[in-house]
């Protein structure tokens, strides 16, 4: 009888936990009351009062968490094989700019992975501030420049734009550049970095391809608990191509922004949390385990990201589908992570999906770390009106429209870092 009440129970917690799941709350009303883990109390219980407590003890602690419970660690530490020039290029754009293409090699054993990076910087100006974050479907798909290299990963399938059997072809290229206003950039002073975030890792539930492997123990097939999925992969390889740009003359490693749309919004936020050199980070409807409060279950859920895109986050972020509130962090800690560098949070007023709000609430909330440093967090306590931006050192607006990356935003980007860089010199 006992063993028949434990099966009963566990069968209604299973199904109560799946009903969870299948329900996406859009409804403020619906939203649970919460508390959010104290961001400037150590596990200890001391207080966190000064930038030498926040460093020494708080933020340590705050990342650890994250890389248990969330992202991941990396195992090993992997470095650049050798840099591969494919091409270098010095009148783009009518005279604006040069373009170089190069593949960052990786090599283990007998396992090599290649990952092409694709670089816009004006021309005729030295040590340029660059925008670095990685595309969806290919460096080719940014621009229908004809010698930009197709991408040979694999690429979900997508037939309408010529992505056969997860293989690009001719009829890709330039599909995303609607995304990417590579000259308006470029005559801002800025240079753009990219790379294809699939030739790091794949985005499918595989593990068997990618940078993945290279980090295996003999018999070892996918990552252990608490090591990387995607997300820390990715972000891993956006330090890796943070080490080769501060090999490039023609670069300002001083003053690279890393940004990054939806997933790769996460990626970047992750990123720019692990590694200190991003001096400024871009994160546009990021949303849950993103920029949003998960404990706020509105919209997209951890449930939803476990049970949809398992590949995604570390095993251990299991435990805490539909159980948000059991979590040891929320998303402003990640934001915080980020101070005193600047940070710019973006939503849209059709992306629900990516709670807005809390979004929102997040950014505001990691302003309790800048002020620390004694940095403007959010210069407003109420959320700003569609299209209207607000700029401290960590900046926020909500566009109009859906889950996107559009003009509107990179006019904000470019504004946002002008305010926090020293001016750069404008090419007409």
């Amino acid at each position: 009888m006992d063993n028949f009440l434990l099966i009963f129970l566990s069968l209604l917690i299973s199904i109560n936990v799946s009903a969870q799941l299948n329900q996406v709350n859009y409804d403020e009303k619906e939203v649970p009351e919460y508390k959010l883990p104290e961001l400037l109390i150590s596990k200890s219980g001391r207080k966190i009062k000064n930038t030498k407590r926040w460093e020494k003890i708080r933020r340590p602690e705050i990342l650890k968490l994250f890389e248990q419970e969330i992202y991941g660690k990396v195992p090993q530490t992997i470095s650049i094989s050798e840099v591969n020039v494919h091409e270098e290029t010095t009148d783009i754009f009518d005279g604006l700019a040069t373009r170089t293409q190069v593949e960052l090699v990786f090599r283990k054993d007998d396992q090599e992975l290649g990952v092409n990076v694709l670089l816009y910087l004006p021309k005729d100006t030295a040590k340029v501030p660059v925008f670095v974050g990685y595309n969806f479907k290919g460096n080719h798909a940014i621009n229908d420049d004809p010698d930009i290299l197709l991408t040979d990963s694999w690429v979900p399938d997508n037939p309408s734009l010529g992505i056969v059997h997860n293989q690009v072809t001719e009829q890709s290229r330039g599909v995303s550049n609607e995304r990417w206003p590579i000259e308006e950039i470029l005559k801002s002073g800025y240079g753009i970095v990219t790379a294809y975030y699939g030739d790091v890792d794949p985005d499918r539930d595989n593990f068997q391809d990618g940078i993945h492997p290279f980090t295996y123990r003999l018999g070892q097939f996918r990552p252990g608990n608490d090591e990387w999925g995607a997300v820390s992969a990715w972000a891993w390889g956006l330090s890796r191509i943070m080490d080769y740009l501060e090999t490039v003359p023609t670069i300002d490693a001083s003053k690279v922004v890393v940004f990054g749309h939806s997933r790769l919004g996460k990626t970047a936020l992750w990123a720019a949390a692990k590694d200190q050199r991003f001096a400024m980070c871009i994160s546009n409807n990021s949303g849950c385990l993103g920029a949003a409060l998960s404990r706020r279950q509105f919209g997209e859920t951890i449930g939803k990201i476990t049970s949809t895109f398992p590949h995604w986050f570390c095993e251990n972020l299991n435990k805490y589908s539909a159980r948000e509130e059991l979590l040891p962090v929320d998303q402003h800690m990640l934001l915080g992570l980020i101070a005193p560098r600047p940070l710019y949070v973006t939503s849209a007023t059709a992306d629900l999906w990516a709670d807005p709000k809390g979004e929102f609430l997040s950014a505001s909330e990691a302003g309790k770390v800048y002020a620390l440093y004694e940095k403007e967090g959010l210069p407003v306590a109420e959320m700003p009106e569609p299209n209207s931006p607000v700029m401290g050192t960590i900046g926020y607006h909500i566009r109009k429209g859906k889950h996107n990356i559009t003009a509107y935003d990179w006019k904000q980007f470019i504004r946002f870092a002008e305010k926090h860089f020293a001016p750069v010199i404008a090419i007409e």
